[in-house]
């Protein structure tokens, strides 16, 4: 049931990190604040399903 996912930086569409997810636990997209080295700060990164 667990699924990867790539998340991406809302403000510069960067794909940053690869994780993975229950999509049972989960059904939604996943959002979680991370540190992007491109804007240098910490974002919000979406879910990004990868295929």
């Amino acid at each position: 049931m667990r699924i990867n996912i790539l998340l991406r930086c809302t403000e510069c569409s960067e794909e940053n990190y690869l994780t993975q997810k229950n999509k049972r636990n989960t059904p939604d997209r996943l959002e979680q604040k991370k540190y992007c080295p491109k804007c240098k700060k910490v974002t919000i990164h979406k879910e990004k399903t990868k295929k």
